[in-house]
């Protein structure tokens, strides 16, 4: 795991030494090595920043040149399936000079070109420079578990794992991309490929580009992002409906997922919140390892309502993990505020975030690698919305939509709060409304009235899947959760929060295998009988007994609802003033101050409309 950056400056608007300070920026996420590479005659230049996880050697540092001197390479992330990768390469008679993951992918690009690119099984962002062509290559994983960012114009093309890095590289002053903004407020994150900043872009998951020294339009290549694999071209014309074989197929893929997983020269563990998804990945790790012999890390927070770890400490006795529980205080965790500005560069409303920077930082005294369970509700039907997905999308629904809406206004906050889902604005609209909603964000209706330009236009942002086989309602908005809340908001959660302390977190439920089964599984094999993750959940029970489960699920959460009452009302006071709202003229003063207080009045579910105002003016205090 590291840090990656580099640049074409055409017009030698950015310099070498605006490289290495770049590079500086993102000493968190690589603090062991670092390295450079540049050819000046061409205005090119490529940096790296190691967290040393596989072959600890120096001679597995990068930039790394390929045997024959012509390609160079940085790279970020894990590719899991290296060693049987590697074999291609021993059967044409290469003989590598480190055991590292980074020289079989650089050599199998030197020998295969871009071909390869599907076959790779993990999470990377790399970059690869031919310098006898002249032709830089950039690829991003499957899944978009690892970051990368890019900024592009006529002379200049600049990319980084982080968007603090690019900004450094192309002067520091970006100008504000305001079309973002709607989308923030409506999903809690800007979605890719858009970023904050205008002409600066979120690089896209299961795609490469080949960018020419000699076509001096940088832009325009930039844009022409060649997709490698898809998971709705796996989609077979018939689902998995045999419950056996389904079960015993998803068995034996996670057990191959989480063993190649847990290679690793460093010490290694997993994070346990006791839910369904951590549990599993943990007790098949334990399963592989050995009783005693994986490291898993919980934290209590001292709020009964959202304190897990008693459930993941019965988990860890079950299956015989060396459990690490932290408690810690709320004001521990409140005082990681000001890290979730600096953090995640853009504006980023996920309040989870916060917990999982305090079990990234624990978690870090003893291990440099981290599984988490992130990817079990998205691929098997694991969140409320998709019940939701079912019931609105049935023609009924429509003909009662606005009574039940109108009904819930005279209502109290939990049935209001459940009424904004049957007032949709644009029916086509219905899965990033679903989502909205069930997070507390803003509707399409509550924007136009608070922005004072509501110009937006949601339709990409829920453009279907292109499918060969007619998708349900439920696996619609499964598949939006994919593409959209788990690549820009739960991803870039923990490989923020985690990188912050230089620490690896592997997701072994994204193999990309586990996502083509999950593709083509059958949805009654997802939510059944009313439960939901029912297949995942039938593995997850021949290793930790059921009734361990048998309650509601909550994940790492905080009480930011009551937080924003008491602790952090100093912040709603500060980034929602008239003066601050005036200040950057987004938002309606008056809009806000009604949203205001009606939540202290005891509309509680308003919580996170208040949350991503205040996250969004104090993001724009630091950076604007």
């Amino acid at each position: 795991m590291c840090g990656i950056a580099g640049y074409i400056s055409l017009n030698a608007a950015i310099t070498p030494d605006e490289l290495k300070k770049a590079n500086l920026l993102m000493t968190h996420r690589g603090p062991d090595a670092d390295g450079f590479y540049f050819d000046e005659e061409n205005k090119i230049g490529l940096a790296h920043r190691r967290l040393s996880i596989i072959d600890l050697s120096s001679h597995a540092n990068q930039p790394m040149i390929s045997a024959d001197g012509r390609y160079v390479m940085v790279y970020n992330g894990e590719v899991y399936n290296f060693q049987e990768l590697k074999n291609i390469l021993s059967d044409s008679g290469k003989k590598l000079k480190t055991t590292s993951d980074t020289e079989v992918i650089l050599e199998l690009f030197a020998q295969k070109g871009t071909s390869f690119f599907s076959a790779l099984n993990g999470m990377f962002a790399f970059a690869i420079y031919d310098k006898q062509e002249k032709v830089l290559t950039l690829c991003r994983d499957h899944a978009g578990i690892k970051p990368l960012f890019y900024f592009a114009d006529e002379n200049t093309f600049a990319f980084a794992s982080e968007l603090k890095s690019v900004k450094a590289m192309v002067g520091g002053a970006l100008p504000i991309n305001k079309s973002a903004i709607p989308y923030f407020l409506h999903v809690g994150f800007v979605p890719e490929p858009a970023t904050i900043y205008q002409n600066t872009f979120k690089f896209k998951s299961a795609h490469y580009v080949q960018i020419s020294l000699k076509n001096k339009s940088l832009n325009s290549q930039a844009q022409q992002q060649i997709r490698f694999w898809s998971p709705y071209a796996t989609l077979s014309p018939e689902t998995m409906k045999d419950e056996s074989i389904a079960k015993q197929t998803l068995n034996d893929l996670l057990l191959d997922a989480v063993e190649k997983q847990l290679i690793s020269d460093v010490p290694i563990g997993t994070f346990l919140s006791g839910g369904i998804d951590s549990s599993l990945v943990t007790s098949l790790a334990a399963k592989i390892k050995g009783k005693h012999q994986i490291n898993s890390f919980s934290i209590a927070i001292d709020d009964g309502k959202y304190n897990e770890a008693a459930f993941a400490k019965s988990v860890s006795d079950h299956i015989g993990s060396q459990h690490h529980e932290f408690v810690v205080k709320e004001k521990e965790i409140i005082e990681l505020a000001d890290k979730i500005i600096t953090a995640y560069d853009e504006p980023f409303a996920d309040s989870s975030a916060f917990p999982t920077m305090m079990v990234s930082r624990l978690a870090r005294k003893h291990v440099t690698v981290a599984l988490s369970g992130d990817g079990g509700d998205e691929l098997f039907h694991g969140y409320g919305m998709y019940k939701w997905a079912q019931r609105l999308s049935n023609p009924i629904a429509s003909v009662f939509r606005e009574p039940i809406y109108q009904a819930s206004k005279i209502m109290n906050s939990r049935y209001q709060r459940i009424g904004q889902l049957f007032n949709i604005a644009n029916p086509s609209h219905l899965t990033s409304h679903i989502f909205s909603q069930e997070q507390y964000y803003f509707k399409e209706q509550e924007l136009q009235e608070i922005l004072l330009e509501p110009a937006f236009n949601f339709d990409e942002l829920n453009q279907p899947a292109e499918s060969s086989r007619k998708l349900t309602a439920t696996e619609k908005q499964s598949w939006w959760d994919f593409d959209h809340y788990l690549k820009d908001d739960l991803l870039v959660k923990v490989d923020r929060a985690s990188m912050q302390y230089s620490l690896e977190s592997r997701v072994p439920l994204l193999d990309y295998r586990v996502i083509e089964f999950s593709a083509n599984l059958d949805s009654s094999l997802k939510m059944k009988n009313g439960t939901m993750k029912y297949l995942l959940k039938e593995v997850l029970y021949d290793y930790v007994p059921k009734e361990l489960f048998d309650r509601p699920k909550w994940g790492f959460s905080i009480p930011l609802a009551k937080w924003l009452k008491s602790d952090l009302k100093y912040l709603v006071d500060r980034y929602t003033s008239k003066e601050i709202i005036e200040k950057h003229g987004i938002l309606n003063p008056d809009s806000v101050n009604k949203l205001k207080n009606k939540y202290f009045a005891g509309t509680d579910y308003l919580y996170n409309r208040l949350w991503t105002i205040l996250i969004l003016h104090w993001w724009l205090e630091e950076n604007n």
